[in-house]
């Protein structure tokens, strides 16, 4: 059997990255000719994570083809690799809804409501008896930090504060001390190009006709990046043009308060503010406790555009 590849996401965050390491390592232990690729570089967050545990990037492709893939991380087809329809899905591990997904053959599918990835992949290890390395345990971790805001989203469950206690032991780390490093070393910018910013963390979303791209970007200075609110809002239309979308929506999270800022470029707007239960006044919006783009916004943005 050729060599599978195991994949996240598009702009991939680093639950896509790691999940995609954490499987890759799992099938490799198993027998499997299996290699970790990613769809895009990693972000400052994911790029910190790699090199505080001493781990490579993985390789990025545009085609999968004329490999069979593991998808972990996703399952909508926009949100994969341009040929997803070419290739043979063997297995899905993902945590996010099911959409615009159908194979033409069987395949093992796992996903659980749970705030991260490798959440799920810390108890597959388990259920195959195979020790998770150290590397591959603080790469998994970080997955977890980042989605969970560590562990203070609401998307967090029991399964995802076990498993981050159990891999921060395996890697070695302080849960608090590595986790808000991890978050800080995340909101650094620099002197990106807001471009370049509303693409680290966004994924497209079909909602009924609709096209909806949401972006996440972490913060520790929410009224820093406000402050190029202009820029961000040049940026979203440009994109939101070129690529046909309907909505585009980019959530600031505050790391520290866990609430977010929205910025919202396009239509529907009064179905973006039913939906959150906020107001949206030129194209700003501040969302109380929203952090979630998982469990906070699309579900409600879909049933509401939907409806």
């Amino acid at each position: 059997m050729s060599k599978i590849l195991v994949i996240g996401h598009r702009n991939p965050d680093t639950d896509a990255i790691g999940s995609a390491i954490g499987l890759a390592r799992l099938e490799q232990a198993l027998g499997v000719d299996a290699e970790a690729v990613a769809l895009g570089s990693p972000g400052p967050e994911t790029a910190f994570a790699l090199d505080h545990f001493g781990l490579a990037a993985p390789r990025v492709i545009e085609h999968a083809s004329p490999h069979d893939v593991m998808l972990v991380d996703h399952n909508e087809r926009q949100q994969s690799v341009a040929d997803i329809a070419d290739v043979t899905v063997r297995k899905v591990i993902d945590h996010h809804r099911i959409a615009n997904f159908e194979t033409a053959a069987p395949l093992y599918m796992r996903v659980e409501p749970v705030g991260c990835t490798c959440s799920i992949l810390t108890r597959m290890y388990a259920e195959s008896e195979v020790e998770i390395p150290a590397d591959t345990a603080g790469i998994m971790l970080s997955a977890i930090i980042s989605d969970t805001l560590l562990l203070n989203s609401p998307t967090t469950t029991d399964s995802d504060r076990i498993a981050a206690e159990e891999l921060a032991t395996i890697a070695g780390v302080d849960l608090v001390d590595y986790g808000n490093r991890l978050l800080r070393a995340g909101t650094d910018l620099g002197d990106q190009p807001a471009s370049s910013i509303i693409g680290l963390d966004a994924k497209t979303f079909s909602m009924g006709s609709a096209s909806v791209r949401v972006a996440q970007l972490t913060t520790v200075d929410a009224d820093a990046v406000l402050a190029r609110r202009d820029e961000f809002f040049e940026a979203m239309s440009a994109e939101k043009e070129t690529a046909g979308h309907d909505l585009f929506l980019l959530l600031i999270t505050d790391v520290i308060d866990c609430d977010s800022d929205l910025l919202v470029v396009g239509e529907p707007v009064d179905a973006v503010e039913r939906a959150l239960g906020i107001t949206v006044a030129d194209g700003h919006a501040f969302g109380k406790g929203i952090v979630s783009r998982k469990k906070q916004i699309v579900p409600q943005l879909t049933e509401e555009l939907t409806s």
